[in-house]
């Protein structure tokens, strides 16, 4: 049995062997060993929003529009193929959906973590959202929360791969994946302009996103309110994790779509003062300085 499995045994220790004893059954996978690559990768990505946007602030925006094309048409079918793997390995190995611990599904265990290997190394591949708005001079697409939740879920899952890599952690990243097939794929259509007369459903890829948080939350803390040996810290962690990109995408979507109604009202409302008796104002503007003329004369 391995000494990270007894550690867990014991409640008291848990925190100590979190530091100390990562998870063995993931030893030698591919950016796991250290943490050093997932750090400078992430400080990278950082760096090249801030020189890239300093390079291309007086030159011309790229199109990009192939490559594109085929970056979100890879991303979906990553992401189509994790949530489905995940849901196969977790019936496979009788995942109980209100509390799984890390260590009684066996090979099913193993599987879900190769899962949520790709979906750890999908985080850094995803770095290239970034790095195309910079390129197309996209500045406004790139928030505070476009960079906040980059960044941080590819160190976090740094974390979960080497401590928690099976278990109750499946749950967020099927749902996630889910939602990716559907934004990429939103995403990847979005730059064929023929197609953009059918892209009515952005906005509730939005309320799907604040749904996915909501239910990863109130799954976890399912968890740390009838346990099973999941560690307690790492779930709380997560809920609070999970409250701060709620709280972010709560106001980007008020700021977003409130924005856009009232820009609509007001159109609206001017387009319906500026029509009277059936006719446009500009037809009794013109009526009158006729009459005017004919007046004059």
């Amino acid at each position: 049995m391995p000494y990270f499995k007894q550690c867990f045994g014991k409640s008291f220790l848990i925190a100590y062997c979190m530091y100390f004893f990562p998870d063995t059954r993931v030893r030698g996978w591919f950016l796991l060993d250290s943490y050093l690559p997932t750090f400078f990768l992430t400080g990278a990505y950082l760096l090249c929003i801030w020189l890239g946007n300093r390079f291309m602030k007086n030159r011309p925006a790229f199109s990009l529009r192939a490559l594109l094309i085929v970056y979100n048409l890879g991303i979906t079918l990553l992401s189509l193929y994790m949530f489905i793997e995940l849901i196969l390995a977790t019936w496979e190995g009788g995942y109980n959906l209100q509390c799984q611990n890390l260590h009684s599904a066996g090979e099913a265990d193993i599987r879900v973590a190769k899962v949520l290997w790709w979906y750890y190394f999908s985080k850094v591949i995803e770095f290239m959202d970034t790095i195309f708005f910079v390129l197309r001079k996209k500045s406004s697409q790139i928030t505070f929360l476009h960079v906040y939740h980059h960044a941080t879920m590819f160190n976090i899952w740094w974390c979960v791969l080497n401590w928690i890599p099976c278990g109750q952690s499946f749950f967020g990243p099927t749902l996630n994946s889910f939602i990716h097939v559907l934004m990429y794929s939103y995403y990847g259509l979005s730059v064929i302009p023929s197609m953009h007369k059918y892209l009515w459903w952005k906005k509730y890829l939005t309320q799907a996103q604040l749904i996915q948080f909501l239910l990863t939350i109130a799954h976890t803390l399912s968890a740390a309110v009838k346990p099973c040996g999941f560690p307690f810290g790492c779930l709380m962690f997560q809920s609070s994790y999970m409250a701060t990109l709620v709280i972010l995408f709560v106001n980007f979507y008020v700021k977003t779509y409130r924005k856009t109604s009232s820009r609509m009202t007001i159109k609206e409302t001017t387009l319906t003062t500026e029509i009277k008796n059936g006719f446009h104002k500009d037809y009794f503007a013109t009526a009158n300085g006729f009459l005017n003329n004919k007046k004059v004369q």
